[in-house]
């Protein structure tokens, strides 16, 4: 707001804000129409004709938009960047690949105006944090953390607690016979010379070797073995997924997913892999034990448990739940509905899968404004409530389940400790893909944090700066910044 207002008055250009998507826009937008005085604040999505757009974008001072539009409007000379003095780029991690921030950026690096990247997880790697810098035109980087003298008055505390359980008895015996499948895969793809017995068989060195035989493949050479090595892996993947739904989500999760994967092997474009799980002998004994079974992973009453004693020690508490798959966050809604005191609704996304149409933006919003007024006080989200959204004072958010993202791990967390002291609770499965992820997005963190500082370090030098007290940004240097 600072940067934005020092612009408008100093420098005399327009400002353009770019958010990855349509409700972090209409926030923007929101808040910046009723804070900036005596400018005009225009809000762009691809819901406005083109003629409507260009009208926007000549009549007004600060343009908050999606960054699909502009690159499109650019792209077909609706619009130009000159004048703006200003270009921000919300969630600024996004800007790699063919992401639109990258095209949008490109064109405003001409006119040598001003870029402000914010993220709270720039990436894991020096190589991931460079590409943001590089693609955005970024000269230095400002970071912060929540000890630093002009961040802390506006933190709160967030205590973090990891809750431990263990995979029931009955879902261990089921995990088993699927892993005793899951092994014949990995070696059938050892013999072809495709992966190595050295090297853990995880989700990650399989994605890795599909990649190298896709590139393979399109070599043209030896495509029959490709084509059969990239069914094996694709087998592993599918039956790899299936322990992990066992393990960390509980058997309705894996009951649902092998129901999936047997209507994928009966229907008119079924794919070899689906078929032949379905086929295999391990399959049909994991689904015969799986008949009769009413074990509940043990995740389920751990987070009714906090739950309740959230609502009983602070009736008006507001509450995030994170689930990585929506199954589980229909699952976890449907059981927390049933504590006496719950008013709770789903946050998911907008891909319809099977029944579940999901939910547009605006019915995202919706769902977020509910809980801001109190009309319920628990929300269960998938990723989509991860990023940016403005999710009211949340007093306690729980993790179904731990991410291996360093991102979406900050961002989980960063739902709540806003306006007050907040509470983290995450849900791990002993001796699961659960503790490998906690391990992976604690180490990505603390590297991300090295991988900052040291480039900060490096733009300083190049920059001839002392690392004195920041200037205003009307005088400073294209920033990406990082709380």
């Amino acid at each position: 707001m600072r940067v934005i207002a020092d612009v408008l008055r100093c420098r005399k250009g327009k400002v353009l804000f770019l958010a990855p998507t349509k409700p972090l826009v209409e926030q923007h937008a929101a808040f910046l129409g009723q804070n900036l005085l005596n400018k005009k604040v225009a809000m762009m999505t691809g819901e406005k004709k083109p003629q409507e757009r260009q009208e926007l974008w000549a009549g007004n001072d600060v343009i908050v938009s999606t960054p699909q539009v502009i690159a499109n409007d650019l792209k077909n000379k609706r619009i130009d960047l000159a004048g703006f003095g200003l270009v921000i780029f919300d969630e600024a991690h996004r800007a790699v690949g063919k992401y639109s921030y990258v095209p949008v950026a490109e064109a405003y690096r001409s006119s040598g105006g001003l870029v402000l990247g914010m993220t709270a997880s720039p990436g894991a790697s020096k190589d991931k944090i460079m590409e943001v810098c590089t693609n955005l035109g970024i000269r230095n980087i400002e970071v912060r953390s929540k000890g630093d003298p002009d961040v802390v008055k506006y933190v709160h505390e967030v205590e973090i607690d990891w809750v431990k359980v263990e995979v029931p008895e009955q879902t261990k015996e089921v995990a088993a016979i699927l892993r005793t499948l899951f092994d014949s895969y990995v070696q059938q793809l050892v013999k072809m010379g495709c992966m190595t017995s050295k090297r853990p068989a995880t989700t990650i060195y399989l994605l890795e070797v599909n990649k190298t035989l896709q590139i393979r493949l399109h070599s043209g050479k030896n495509k029959g073995y490709m084509f059969r090595a990239l069914s094996v892996q694709a087998m592993a993947v599918k039956v790899g997924h299936a322990i992990e739904l066992a393990e960390t989500q509980g058997l309705a999760a894996l009951n649902s997913y092998m129901e999936k994967l047997r209507k994928e092997a009966t229907s008119k474009k079924s794919s070899k892999a689906s078929t032949a799980i379905v086929s295999s002998p391990e399959f049909e004994q994991a689904e015969v034990m799986l008949q009769g079974m009413k074990d509940e992973h043990p995740k389920i009453p751990q987070v009714m448990s906090i739950v309740s004693e959230q609502l009983q020690a602070r009736p008006d508490s507001k509450i995030m739940v994170f689930t990585n798959y929506r199954d589980s966050c229909e699952m976890v809604a449907v059981n927390l509905s049933k504590i006496d005191g719950v008013k709770v609704s789903k946050l998911i996304g907008q891909t319809k899968r099977g029944e579940d149409r999901g939910l547009r933006q605006k019915e995202q919003v919706d769902v977020l404004a509910s809980l801001r007024r109190g009309d319920i006080n628990i929300v269960v989200a998938t990723c989509v409530g991860e990023e940016g959204l403005d999710v009211a004072n949340t007093d306690l958010v729980i993790f179904y389940e731990p991410v291996p993202s360093a991102i979406r791990s900050i961002q989980r967390r960063g739902r709540t400790g806003r306006s007050s002291p907040g509470r983290v609770v995450v849900l791990i499965t002993i001796d699961t893909k659960d503790m490998a992820s906690i391990y992976s997005s604690t180490r990505k963190e603390n590297t991300m944090k090295k991988h900052l500082l040291k480039i900060q370090k490096e733009l300083d030098k190049e920059n001839g700066s002392n690392r004195k007290p920041a200037k205003s940004m009307a005088e400073g240097q294209r920033t990406i910044t990082d709380y």
